[in-house]
């Protein structure tokens, strides 16, 4: 159990504002090219060129240029570094994230949070940490029949991952906002515990989703490519990879546009040549790029079992103020309600506390004018709580379809089954029953019109009415798997254990969408071990080319 009886947002011990690593190692001749500024086309020639620059892309780019080879990453979002971070919602949502943080499945009904910017997740997350669950494992070896990826043969490259970015138990006291989780849930006798975080020196300041301004967040933009370039890669950003060109079975360039805007500028185009390429744009991005390329899928399975967890919102008002702005934004986490039910029964979810800021509370509290307002109000004593759904792991939840627009651009469509539905009711109860334990004065599933209930028998019985639908029922996201999955057979998995596409010579997938499903977890460390133990592979079987 977590001990909440203390809260603290005061900075951690040692806390400091590092030097921007961008700045020195730009003065020292680090090569980053910013697209949108070149002048005529760009042709590079590389060992691997690695198709974004988030957890699965950095990891690779550190270890394949740590063995010598010539790395050339590919991002389609700007640089931004702490120099830029100011800790404002309105600059980071249009800077940070696809889509200014707006990014919708196809009917509009689910709002995907993901990064696009230098370090893509990593550079906008809020530092959970989690090991891949073992039941999670266990379920892709039995029924995917993706072997050697045990949790005793990952457990080594969750150490190094751990070990190179920091990821320890945090420990300072939870945020108000995180304590009332964590006392609902022992006042109902429901086990939770501390999240583990990738954090150094951390300032306990609250605002991680918007770009940490002191470097303490030990993401992919201060860590794995720094290090890149310190030994020669190049970083290219602003640049949208369109279409990997084949002969035979092998890639030989990336084509790229320019992505300064909303749409590619195809006036000048960029050109990759290399040995290798690999695909870690993320679980919506890679299945785009292969589509677009027309990469060998005789089982149509590229873009498909797309997962989600889906995530549900339930808001409190608290008697006393929450500031759930101030303080590490996600610190405590409750696993009953997937560990009660196993794969393959009634769908589970894990029970988080996310940071309230006024933006993100504004544009997901339900309600217009006067009613808004009035909801705006409370601010300082709002409490939230979110209930994510481990999708992917029964017949009534095979997740969503990539697939592309008239433009290339990729689509995600995502239908939520009665079985989601089901475990969507069973979430709100649950958040409700945990939010008046721990003292609320009303609770307000999102959820219509939005209705608060002073009681917890009130609420259930609200719950249990609910009418449940897209659109009426607002389902956020900020993790995307799978849509590429690894597996050893050909008609049931788009790469093999190494990552490399069915088909191809050269071709590798290296981010979240080689899950076979969902995973139950904040997925950024089970990219990262993933990511550590392909790239090693990819870097066995090629030598860094000769020079005369």
């Amino acid at each position: 159990m977590v001990d909440n009886t203390t809260n603290s947002t005061a900075p951690v011990a040692g806390a400091h504002v590092s030097t921007d690593p961008f700045r020195r190692g730009l003065a020292a001749g680090w090569k980053v090219i910013d697209a949108s500024k070149q002048a005529a086309d760009l042709t590079l020639e590389c060992d691997v060129c690695i198709v974004g620059s988030g957890a699965g892309g950095g990891v690779t780019a550190e270890i394949l240029s740590g063995a010598g080879l010539r790395v050339v990453i590919v991002e389609e979002g700007p640089l931004r570094t702490s120099s830029d971070f100011r800790m404002l919602e309105s600059q980071a949502y249009p800077d940070l994230y696809q889509e200014s943080a707006a990014r919708k499945t196809a009917d509009k009904s689910i709002n995907i949070l993901q990064g696009r910017c230098v370090g893509g997740g990593t550079t906008v997350n809020w530092t959970s940490s989690f090991r891949t669950p073992e039941t999670t494992l266990a379920h892709w070896a039995r029924v995917h029949k993706l072997h050697g990826f045990s949790s005793s043969e990952l457990r080594p490259w969750f150490e190094r991952m751990e070990a190179r970015l920091s990821i320890a138990p945090w420990p300072v006291p939870p945020n108000q906002n995180n304590a009332a989780l964590a006392r609902g849930a022992a006042k109902l006798g429901i086990p939770s515990a501390m999240i583990r975080r990738n954090v150094r020196g951390c300032a306990n300041l609250g605002y991680c989703g918007v770009g940490c301004p002191t470097n303490a967040k030990q993401s992919m933009l201060v860590t794995t490519i720094p290090a890149t370039l310190e030994r020669g890669g190049i970083l290219l950003t602003r640049t949208r990879a369109d279409r990997l060109r084949f002969f035979e079975d092998r890639v030989e360039a990336l084509e790229c546009s320019i992505a300064a805007g909303g749409s590619p500028d195809a006036t000048r185009r960029v050109r990759i040549r290399a040995r290798a390429f690999v695909a870690a744009a993320g679980a919506i991005g890679t299945p785009g790029l292969l589509l677009r390329s027309d990469v060998p899928d005789p089982h149509a399975l590229i873009g498909k079992r797309t997962f989600l967890h889906p995530t549900v919102v339930s808001a409190a008002i608290m008697p006393h103020r929450i500031d759930g702005f101030a303080g590490a934004p996600q610190t405590v986490y409750s696993d009953h309600y997937l560990d009660t039910l196993p794969p393959g029964g009634p769908i589970g979810f894990k029970l988080e506390a996310p940071p309230v800021h006024p933006i993100l509370a504004a544009i997901t509290l339900p309600g217009h004018g006067p009613d808004h307002a009035s909801l705006m109000r409370e601010f300082a004593n709002l409490h939230v709580q979110i209930a994510l759904l481990r999708d992917g792991f029964h017949p009534e939840s095979p997740g969503g379809t990539v697939r592309l627009r008239d433009d290339g651009s990729p689509l995600l469509d995502y239908p939520l089954t009665p079985y989601v539905w089901d475990g969507v009711r069973r979430a709100f109860r649950t958040m409700a029953e945990l939010q008046f334990a721990a003292g609320a004065a009303s609770v307000m599933p999102i959820h219509g019109k939005g209705t608060a209930f002073a009681t917890f028998a009130r609420a259930r019985a609200g719950i249990d009415a609910f009418a449940l639908a897209p659109l009426t029922t607002p389902v956020v996201s900020a993790h995307v798997m799978g849509g590429c999955p690894m597996g050893s057979e050909e008609r049931t998995s788009v790469t093999d254990p190494t990552g490399r596409v069915h088909r191809t010579a050269n071709v590798y997938v290296v981010d979240g969408s080689l899950f076979p499903t969902s995973i139950g977890a904040n997925p950024q460390l089970t990219i990262y071990a993933i990511a550590a133990r392909l790239a090693e592979g990819i870097a066995s079987t090629m030598r860094p080319a000769t020079t005369s």
